[in-house]
C-alpha cells in the first residue's frame, strides 16, 4: 500500500522559510518522480514542482526561484524548502507519486501571515 506522510507545516511570517517532508513507503521511492502539490483555500490543486528518479527537477513559476524540491531515495523522503514565504503560499501542502493526479498523503498545512 502506498503511504506518504508530510510534516514540517506550519505557521511563517512573510520572508520566511519552512522546510517539508514527505516520508514514502509502500513501493520502490527510487523509482518514481515525486512532486509537491497544494490547495489554497477556495482554490483547486495546483501543481508546484517535480523531481524524476534520476533528479531531474521543474518548477511551476509562481514558486520558483523561491522553492527548492530535493529527494534522499536512501531514506525514501522528499523535500520541499521553501523560502521567501509569501501570504499566497498559504495552503494545504501534498507530496504525490508521480504528479498531480498520483496518489498523494493526507497534507501539511502552512499559513504565512503576519
Amino acid at each position: 500500500e502506498v503511504q506518504l506522510v508530510e510534516s514540517g507545516g506550519g505557521l511563517a511570517q512573510p520572508g520566511g522559510s519552512l522546510r517539508l517532508s514527505c516520508a514514502a513507503s509502500g513501493f520502490t521511492f527510487s523509482s518514481y518522480a515525486m512532486s509537491w502539490v497544494r490547495r489554497a483555500p477556495g482554490k483547486g490543486l495546483e501543481w508546484l514542482s517535480s523531481i524524476t528518479s534520476s533528479g531531474t527537477t521543474s518548477y511551476a513559476d509562481s514558486i520558483k526561484g523561491r522553492f527548492t524540491i530535493s529527494r534522499d531515495n536512501a531514506k525514501n523522503t522528499l523535500y520541499l524548502q521553501m523560502n521567501s514565504l509569501k501570504p499566497e503560499d498559504t495552503a494545504v501542502y501534498f507530496c504525490a507519486r508521480t504528479g498531480l493526479l498520483g496518489p498523494r498523503g493526507q497534507g501539511t498545512q502552512v499559513t504565512v501571515s503576519s
